[in-house]
């Protein structure tokens, strides 16, 4: 596993070439056509904002990327985008995905963000993705384990997106944002992003977090949900104590039970 912090700006021309041959390998296992955004454009100005894990075979070869952006907001500071994952399909075992975005978010807090409070953001009709979000990060919204509503930092962060950021997100000019399902109408249609609603490739393990988000999108229009949540100290010591991905599945199961005594 590699992280590189904003190699756009540090890279040589030829590493820099190199790096953007190998992810688009790895991208065109996964998407046809390649979607020519985020590192994907690959010139030196889309490289210099992101964060990027690799994840290499023993012989060196790239498995698979997670490929982050960092988005300033106004009154709320850097925000991480979580963006762009892409995996070998036969690398997809062994939890890759989550080791990669974890790899990501956990040397982000410790290195460059000084313990203090990471506000995230994805946007994605995946189910599994937006399943993984919920269930990881703390105060995410939309969740069922969530605040009931958007805080002011959610707010600012979802309006940032879709002020100032669709073209690093790849949300189409002519979507319409919903604050109140935070989720952008008709975001990705006809895209290599739209997905099938029954296509279950995409589902996550989880059947009641996959009716949740569903019920937010219409997938034949194209939706694409907003997440807005964080990364604490407490969710790093979570973390380390249990070695379970991204926050604390006890907290978790304790949200659920609670819910459930009091009727959600």
């Amino acid at each position: 596993m590699e992280l590189l912090y904003r190699p756009g700006r540090t890279l040589p021309d030829a590493e820099l070439e190199r790096l953007v041959a190998e992810l688009r390998e790895v991208a065109a296992s996964c998407f046809d056509p390649i979607p020519q955004y985020q590192c994907l454009a690959g010139t030196r100005a889309a490289l210099s904002d992101k964060i990027i894990t690799l994840a290499r075979r023993p012989g060196g070869d790239l498995a698979g990327f997670c490929s982050a952006v960092i988005l300033p907001v106004a009154r709320v500071g850097d925000v991480l985008h979580l963006g762009l994952t892409c995996v070998r399909p036969d690398a997809r075992s062994g939890r890759l995905t989550t080791r990669l975005t974890s790899k990501l978010v956990i040397t982000y807090f410790l290195r460059h963000h000084g313990l203090r409070r990471v506000w995230c953001s994805n946007v994605a009709c995946v189910l599994s993705s937006l399943g993984n979000v919920a269930l990881n990060f703390d105060r995410v919204y939309p969740s069922p384990f969530g605040p009931a509503a958007p805080s002011a930092e959610h707010l600012r962060i979802a309006h940032a997106i879709d002020a100032h950021y669709r073209r690093e997100i790849h949300i189409d000019p002519a979507a319409v944002f919903d604050p109140q399902a935070f989720v952008f109408r008709r975001s990705v249609p006809g895209s290599v992003f739209q997905k099938d609603a029954r296509d279950s490739r995409f589902f996550h393990r989880d059947r009641a977090l996959n009716d949740y988000y569903r019920r937010l999108m219409c997938f034949e229009d194209g939706d694409e949900v907003v997440q807005v949540g964080c990364v604490d100290a407490a969710s790093l010591l979570a973390f380390l104590r249990r070695r379970l991905p991204f926050g604390s599945r006890r907290r978790v199961a304790a949200r659920r039970t609670a819910g459930s005594a009091a009727g959600g």
